[in-house]
């Protein structure tokens, strides 16, 4: 029987093609043919993530056109941001099929966010004591960084690790998520408390902890301007929190035999 420990790799797929294709964008292609150079380097950044990571299961994932429950609580959750260029919408098919070329499972769900899927296949992993390596540029990621999980940064050659994490904001993986709901996240517009910015939100965790600490400091005579702010704005904390935080328990559907790499043949599953 093997003893090798089981090491999971997780793709963040739209956060690397989207990358991928922005580079080939800027070379003066067409759209078709943006693709097709999307494509071919898409294969060759697979095989080399494969190669590199040595994973014994690997699965790509992602978004589909989810109305996320977090637009269900706060309709303005991820206002603004710039959408998919039409030609890599229409070509999603082709590049999930590179995956697959490469010996990579694509999950795509039409009811939850990829962040909540990543989020779920690794923790889950890392209950069993084993390892599970996420490919993404997204720092929201960074709030499960455990022994078991790691996060690599392919396009930037570095880990989102917790020393990575004690440097850009000066708090604990554990305490990102109290974090992020006192500043907010720009980039899927969610507001935090006003007056709040990361400087003052690394503080107050430094000083007491996390957000339900803070919260009972805040009820406190005397308080400090920042703890009065948060007390005025405590719901809004509350509701950054809950968007922040990611979902680690979603139904999957599929075991982890299913998703090995290399691949089992037919005849063995």
């Amino acid at each position: 029987m093997s003893t090798i420990r089981p090491h999971l790799l997780i793709i963040d797929a739209l956060n690397l093609i989207r990358r991928l294709h922005a580079v080939q964008v800027q070379q003066a292609l067409t759209p078709a043919q943006a693709l097709i150079a999307t494509r071919a380097n898409l294969i060759n950044t697979c095989r080399k993530l494969l190669a590199g990571s040595e994973p014994t299961h690997a699965i790509a994932v992602f978004d589909g056109e989810v109305h996320s429950w977090r637009k269900e609580v706060y309709p303005a959750y991820k206002e603004g941001r710039t959408p998919m260029p039409v030609e890599l919408r229409e070509g999603l098919n082709t590049l999930q099929d590179a995956f697959w070329e490469c010996g990579v499972d694509a999950l795509l769900s039409q009811t939850d966010e990829a962040d909540d899927l990543i989020a779920t296949l690794s923790s889950g992993i890392a209950l069993h004591g084993a390892r599970a390596t996420i490919i993404s540029t997204d720092k929201g990621f960074c709030q499960l960084i455990c022994p078991q999980i790691q996060i690599r940064d392919y396009f930037n050659k570095r880990w989102l690790d917790a020393a990575f994490v004690e440097q850009q904001y000066g708090v604990a993986p554990v305490q990102l998520v109290d974090f992020w709901a006192l500043t907010g996240i720009g980039g899927s517009n969610i507001k935090g408390v006003p007056g709040i910015g990361p400087k003052t939100a690394t503080q107050l965790l430094q000083q007491h902890g996390d957000l339900p600490a803070l919260l009972a400091a805040c009820q406190q005579e005397g308080t400090s301007k920042p703890l009065l702010r948060l007390r005025q704005h405590q719901d809004e904390a509350l509701l950054a929190q809950r968007l922040v935080q990611l979902q680690r328990d979603i139904p999957l559907g599929f075991n982890l035999r299913e998703i090995r790499y290399p691949p089992v043949p037919d005849s063995e599953t």
